[in-house]
């Protein structure tokens, strides 16, 4: 698989950056700037785009293994490229107590374009980097099948994530993206001039030192001036509260956007919280990385 067959797919490159009117920002002198990365390509979009784009080339068409929760964007999007470009793919999903159920949407769309998903039980997903672990899946798979980390997370995956970085920097003060693995944060971080803020989406408090270890991976060292802010989880992974949905809900209403919930509502949520407690100086222009499209996924509220 070559630069050309992925220049193929026709990606929206540089991703649109539209200035969001929003008098929770401008009365404090603040720009609200949303970087459109749900654009990209309508099946590989946003970070998801980023992240396998040098993946894909260094698997050469050989198939893909790769690992996800039931509602995995990354599942989705890997499915998508195989589909697209004619590589078979297999799905490790967590939770094999889901192996006897009907699929839900996000899976059923994977198997719709053609992914083999494998059901695990949580102990052998939690320990899916073991070498015996990874054997035992790996001989279950095609020889020579090509790795990808959950969430696409790796220095590969981080180098493609670099360019969003460039793509903002001088054109923002601080850019804002939601965190699962911290592939994204890491990349970003390494390309951009400013600061760079990460609103993690799971709870734990483990996704800095996991984004450092990206960088070390990526770049040989820490890259960017970064921070998290563990505040916005909203109770975990696939979980949301009534303040976050009556927040997105308000927010679609002022900028005619479908907010996806999972990532991109918290990560918006926490940028207003973080306004109105004056954290960022008079003048700032505040970028906030748009990953993924409002489409409609299960949730759980608190």
């Amino acid at each position: 698989m070559d630069t050309y067959e992925l220049a193929g797919l026709r990606p929206r490159l540089p991703s649109p950056l539209e200035p969001a009117a929003d008098e929770r920002f401008a009365r404090r002198g603040l720009t609200l700037l949303l970087k459109r990365d749900d654009l990209i390509h309508p099946d590989l979009p946003g970070n998801k785009w980023r992240k396998l784009v040098l993946n894909l080339r260094a698997a050469g068409g050989r198939p893909v293994l790769t690992f996800g929760g039931a509602y995995s964007n990354h599942l989705r999007a890997t499915a998508a490229a195989g589909r697209l470009l004619g590589f078979p793919t297999i799905g490790i999903v967590r939770g094999d107590e889901l192996a006897g159920r009907p699929l839900n949407p996000s899976l059923a769309r994977c198997a719709a374009d053609g992914m083999r998903l494998e059901f695990v039980d949580r102990s052998t997903y939690r320990a899916k980097h073991e070498p015996v672990v990874l054997a035992a899946l790996l001989g279950r798979a095609p020889e020579g099948t090509y790795v990808v980390p959950e969430g696409g997370s790796n220095a590969l995956a981080v180098e493609g994530c670099a360019e969003l970085g460039r793509e903002l920097s001088g054109r923002a003060d601080v850019a804002a993206v939601a965190c699962g693995t911290g592939g994204t944060l890491a990349g970003l971080a390494a390309g951009f001039g400013g600061r760079t803020l990460g609103v993690p989406v799971l709870r734990g408090g483990f996704l800095g030192a996991e984004a450092r270890a990206l960088q070390e991976a990526a770049f040989g060292g820490p890259r960017g001036d970064w921070w998290l802010d563990e505040r916005f989880h909203g109770g975990g992974y696939g979980r949301t509260t009534p303040a976050l949905d009556a927040f997105a809900q308000d927010f679609e209403a002022r900028h005619g956007l479908a907010i996806e919930r999972l990532y991109v509502a918290k990560m918006l949520f926490a940028l207003v919280s973080l306004a109105e407690e004056g954290a960022f100086p008079p003048g700032s222009r505040i970028a906030a990385v748009i990953t993924g499209s409002g489409e409609s996924q299960a949730v759980s509220s608190r």
